[in-house]
Parts: structure tokens; sequence; C-alpha cells
């Protein structure tokens, strides 16, 4: 079956599917498998579609939408599940922004219940010229695959509490002091579920590179794929001959996408040229330090967030946790400072003209 559609979510990006897609009665149900369903309902919160371009686009009931099917577990959103079967006519919900699309099986009451979406059919691509047998579509197809290249350039890894810690806005902030500062450098999202709004943001704060987990043709990350993930987006980005990359980890140290077999990771964690820890509150800000140093071995260099956004929490950060602490929002030329002066040993000057 032909049909034309209305919008098309950016979970499927390596695919580059167009408006017009053919689809199969035969859904396979894996992750990351491309579906087109239609939206049932309306709602006026959590209720845009980011597409392949990262525009976010409003929903409504009727519109016709490509999306992949994959999980989420994301404590100030949706918790959702991909069902043990999916069939034409079922009805799933929209999970995220990004358009990945699974049964919803618990939600924040910040955003409401989830958009309901039936299911029309799996799209089929036709990678073969002049052939005519369809492929059922996956968002492995394009996918990063990793190189070769031995990854030597310094890594900072910003870390967070929780979603919502300031994570992708200290991360841009670091991405322009560097790239300011002369460096080539790659902005990297290692963890969460597919979404492209915080790469954008490193693209937009000057990183060269940007890259992160769909790319590498994974929906939603997890402690299997994380690590992987990790070393295939670091080797394209050595391939491509960065200087440093500032790599966010989505979602929290303590939450269910993964962050936590990043860290453990000897070589991995061996990249670090510098550690950043978001917080939204000082016992975050205490108990996350303590944490990474006593389960993974790691020393933070600074504590950035929401903690941080004043003097009370500066000061608690400074004078009981014992770290710098830098706001992004009040005072970033002094964040992005402190990690310029601490990878300039590794980095020496910078290369752009």
């Amino acid at each position: 079956m032909k049909i034309h559609v209305d919008k098309v979510g950016s979970v499927t990006r390596n695919l580059q599917v167009g408006r017009t897609v053919h689809l199969t009665d035969e859904v396979k149900c894996e992750e990351g498998a491309v579906i087109a369903v239609r939206i049932h309902g309306e709602k006026s919160v959590y209720n845009q579609l980011e597409d392949v371009n990262g525009r976010l686009v409003t929903l409504h009931a009727g519109d016709i939408v490509v999306g992949a099917l994959g999980h989420r577990n994301a404590l100030h959103g949706y918790e959702g599940v991909v069902p043990s079967s999916v069939t034409v006519g079922d009805k799933l919900n929209i999970l995220n922004m990004g358009g990945v699309i699974g049964k919803c099986t618990s939600h924040n009451p910040g955003v409401g219940p989830p958009f309901e979406a039936e299911v029309l059919g799996q799209v089929l691509t036709f990678p073969e010229f002049q052939s005519r047998a369809g492929q059922h579509a996956h968002i492995s197809t394009g996918a990063l695959k990793g190189t070769s290249r031995a990854v030597t350039c310094p890594v900072v890894y910003v870390v967070g509490t929780c979603m919502n810690a300031g994570k992708t806005y200290a991360a841009s902030v670091v991405v322009r002091k560097l790239s300011q500062a002369g460096y080539r450098v790659g902005g990297a999202k290692l963890t969460g579920v597919s979404l492209m709004r915080d790469t954008l943001s490193m693209q937009d704060s000057g990183a060269d590179v940007v890259m992160d987990f769909t790319d590498a043709g994974v929906v939603c990350t997890g402690a299997r794929t994380a690590s992987k993930v990790a070393r295939i987006v670091f080797s394209e980005m050595a391939a491509q001959e960065v200087d440093v990359i500032v790599a966010e980890t989505g979602d929290g140290i303590m939450g269910e996408y993964g962050v936590q077999a990043i860290l453990a990771d000897p070589e991995l964690k061996a990249l670090g040229g510098a550690f950043i820890l978001c917080a939204n509150d000082p016992v975050g800000a205490a108990g996350g330090v303590r944490h990474l140093r006593e389960v993974y071995g790691i020393e933070m260099d600074m504590v950035a967030g929401p903690a941080t956004d004043n003097a009370v929490g500066v000061r608690f950060v400074e004078q009981v946790v014992g770290l710098p602490a830098r706001n992004a929002r009040a005072d970033p030329n002094a964040l992005g400072n402190l990690i310029v002066e601490k990878l300039a040993p590794k980095l020496g000057a910078g290369r752009k003209s």
C-alpha cells in the first residue's frame, strides 16, 4: 500500500524517508522498526514532533506520522515499551518528540497522557535498483558503523543527576569556548532516547561535527548498547580529526539508559580529559560527586546545573563538596574557561584558522 504521510519523526533520519511511503501489513516487532501511524486526539502539552531537520511541528488528530518502535524510561516524561507483537490497527503511543513509538506504561503528570497512535503498517525500503521487492525499514539502515581510527583526543564528559539538570546547556557552553579557542570540536550525545535537539544545540554553539546514538542505529540506549555506541561515535569523530570531543550522557548517572556502562568502561573513562556533573540541587551535587568517586573512581572537575543557580548553591558546592561551581547561564565564560584551561596541556594551540 502506498500512502502520503504528514510528518516524519527525526528518529528515522538515517533512512531519509520521503513523504510518500510504501507500507506492508506485516510488522516486524523490534526496536528500530520504522512504522506509520495515525494520530488520535488532540493535546495542548507535549504535542510536538521533531522532524528530520530538527524542526518542531505540532501534531493533530488524523495526522499520519512515520516513526520507529522503541522504549523509553523518562522520569519527567513517559515510560513505555515495545509490545510483544504489533499488528495493523493496534493502538500504541508517541513516547517522545523524536517519533519513538511504543506502549506507554506510565507517565509524568506534567506532560499528560501521550498521543494515541493507530498502527497503519511498517514502511518498506527498496535498496536494490529497479527491484520491486521491498525490505522492512529499520533505523540501522545507513547508520554509522565505527572506524578503525584510534581515539587519542580528550573527551569532556558532561553527566547529570537526572534529566533536565542542565547538561546540554553546559555542554554547549564548553563547545562554544573550545571552538572560540581555535579547536576543532566534536559534540556527542551518547545516551538517551532519540532526539536531535541536544546535538543541534552543540552544533549551533560551534561544534564542527555532531553525532549521537541514533546516528549509530539505536532508538533508545541501555546497558547493552551504551558503551558500544560511544565507541562507534568516538571513532567516527576521530576519523574526522576533531581535537576534542564534548560528550553529553542523557538522563542521570543512576538512570536506565546505560550511563553506568560508559562510566564503568576503563577505556572510555581513560579518554576523559575533564568531567562535569550537572545537578538539580545541593543534595544531588553532594551525592553525585560522592557516588561517582566511590563507584567509578571518577573525580569531578566541576559542578554545574540548577544547583549553582545562585550564591547559596555555589557556596554549598565550593565549601561543602569542595569543587568549583560554575553556572552555564549566569557565567558561561567562567564555566567554559575552566575547562579550556584544564585541557590546555593536552590540546596545545588551536588548529582552526
